[in-house]
């Protein structure tokens, strides 16, 4: 399985963690978008860290996370839900260097949305953009929200993307003192090795050597991305049949961008007038 995110537990430390890889995944995600490589970056440490987030989602639900700025790179959505169907995308303009992250991004902030069926209305947290990397912006994240001091190990090529998250649990310094210390130096080391190969496994034995790990079950990551017509047809019967057909008239036929799945669909009068007639998501 090249697409996927595995949990796992320094079980003698109180340290837990998780390990993200993915390839084909990624690579769909960024076909047909012609991103700079700069946003390339941006898009692929945010997706590697909401997949992180999104492995503990337990219920039907869905995570969003936006990163919002006034930067050259104002807006960046990633999508994942509970059974880790990944989708997202960017806007920027035309023009984008190789900038740091912060003026990439510019001040903003950094939002999540938890809409489970299990709650009456979606939780939302929104904290400022602070921090000169992906990581560091979602670290300061953890520490305000969870409260846990956490690290995140990010790397993200045009045809692959891995990450490791590590949290220290409350009772961790009751365990070993400078486990935390050691632990974090030794997963450092990550970023100067070639993982996209190897197994969950295989990187954690390797960069934990002396440690008891708990490794679980992996949980399989796919492309979120597939044509919804019924999304659609009830977007347009939900404008009403005079503004849709003010825009045919003026266009010649209804044009509506899927932005987050890159995805265009095209209506002619015949195709608008069944979807008003028939008024309903199974119209084809």
């Amino acid at each position: 399985m090249n697409n996927y995110v595995q949990r796992f537990l320094l079980e003698n430390l109180d340290i837990r963690g998780a390990v993200v890889h993915l390839d084909s995944v990624w690579q769909q995600m960024l076909q047909d978008r012609d991103y700079p490589a700069s946003v390339v970056q941006l898009l692929g440490d945010m997706s590697a860290t909401t997949l992180l987030l999104s492995s503990n989602l337990k219920q039907l639900g869905r995570l969003t996370v936006q990163l919002k700025g006034d930067g050259p790179v104002p807006m960046l959505v990633i999508d994942c839900d509970e059974s880790l169907h990944l989708r997202g995308m960017a806007k920027h303009v035309p023009q984008v260097g190789m900038l740091p992250v912060p003026d990439l991004l510019g001040h903003g902030q950094l939002v999540l949305t938890l809409d489970m069926l299990s709650m009456r209305e979606a939780y939302q947290s929104i904290v400022p953009l602070d921090g000169d990397t992906i990581a560091e912006v979602f670290e300061h994240y953890f520490k305000q929200s969870e409260q846990l001091l956490s690290r995140l190990f990010l790397t993200t090529s045009d045809n692959a993307i891995f990450g490791i998250l590590l949290q220290k649990l409350p009772t961790a310094d009751q365990q070993d003192p400078d486990g935390w210390t050691r632990i974090e130096a030794l997963a450092a080391t990550v970023q100067n090795q070639p993982m996209f190969r190897l197994t969950a496994e295989e990187i954690l034995t390797r960069l934990f050597t002396e440690e008891a790990i708990r490794i679980f079950e992996a949980q399989k990551v796919s492309y979120g991305c597939h044509e919804d017509p019924a999304k659609i047809y009830n977007m347009l019967q939900s404008l009403g049949r005079a503004e849709v057909n003010a825009i045919l008239q003026e266009c010649g036929e209804v044009v509506v961008h899927d932005d987050i799945c890159n995805r265009e669909y095209r209506f002619d009068a015949l195709a608008i007038d069944a979807i008003f007639r028939e008024a309903g998501p199974t119209i084809h």
